[in-house]
């Protein structure tokens, strides 16, 4: 049987005053607010789009971070992340995102090396532009 070609997956969005967003997840309805942020005329009361984006790529860490791990049988405990996103002068765009992980005690050095590579490669990592960098940090309890 021939595998089918992948599909994408649909999001929908509705504007709303005071440059605020609904956006809806196709598959399972679940709905998220955006907000301008306040230095750019909004109130800054919800994520913004380059906020998300940064929220992006700290989730897309730490789920691929446990989907490698799960395939190479480690068991991989709970793990933080905080993203800082700096933007530039205008015109505005994401300059840096910063991330800061504190990964679960008992991993070898083998394994911190290979799940620390997963930051600039997971599919949000690699969709990024090159002009956007990306700084990640480790921290480990033991």
């Amino acid at each position: 049987m021939a595998q089918q070609p992948a599909t994408g997956v649909v999001m929908s969005l509705v504007s709303a005053p005071q440059l605020k967003t609904q956006v809806t997840h196709g598959p399972s309805g679940a709905t998220l607010p955006t907000e301008a942020p306040k230095d750019n005329g909004g109130t800054g009361g919800s994520f913004s789009p380059t906020d998300l984006v940064a929220t992006a790529l700290a989730s897309c860490v730490v789920t691929t971070m446990h989907l490698m791990a799960g395939k190479e049988g480690i068991t991989l405990g709970e793990v933080r992340a905080t993203v800082e996103k700096r933007m530039t002068p205008p015109p505005r765009k994401i300059g840096e995102l910063v991330l800061s992980i504190l990964m679960p005690s008992g991993l070898t050095q083998d394994q911190r090396a290979m799940l620390e590579k997963i930051a600039h490669e997971c599919p949000v990592a690699r969709s990024l532009h090159p002009d956007v960098k990306v700084t990640a940090s480790f921290g480990y309890p033991d």
